[in-house]
């Protein structure tokens, strides 16, 4: 993998927050090789206010964004990404999330986009659960 630009999907960022979610393990290591092998983190803002959204405990949520603020790349859109993404939806008939997802991803440079979604879109980019992630590239 050439770039050490990384893309986590909204579900992969609630996995490493929540505890009882059933790919929290695999999400948590995930997180912790990323930054042990000096990966760049990159969501969207978006994310922010969905994850605060669901889940229940805002106080860890906060917490969380306030520890990840300094470290993570948090991207916007842009004007250009949501004209884009929309497109591709009506066109294509493809879910608007995963498109602006997507978007986001390649314009910051991923090569690789973390996603625990079974569902999630093949937009051009190596699409990964975090346990598939950390089979190909974590330790052996």
């Amino acid at each position: 993998m050439d770039s050490k630009n990384i893309y986590f999907d909204t579900n992969v960022v609630l996995d490493i927050i929540d505890f009882t979610r059933i790919n929290h393990t695999s999400a948590s290591i995930l997180f912790n090789f990323c930054i042990f092998n000096n990966y760049k983190i990159i969501i969207s803002e978006d994310m922010l206010s969905t994850i605060f959204y669901i889940h229940k405990d805002k106080k860890q949520v906060l917490e969380f964004f306030k520890v990840i603020q300094n470290d993570w790349n948090i991207s916007i859109f842009g004007e250009k990404i949501i004209k884009n993404a929309i497109n591709l939806s009506l066109e294509k008939n493809l879910d608007l999330e995963d498109m602006l997802q997507c978007l986001c991803a390649k314009e910051n440079g991923c090569q690789v986009l973390i996603t625990n979604d079974k569902k999630f879109y093949d937009c051009g980019l190596s699409i990964y659960s975090a346990s598939e992630f950390l089979e190909r590239y974590g330790q052996k």
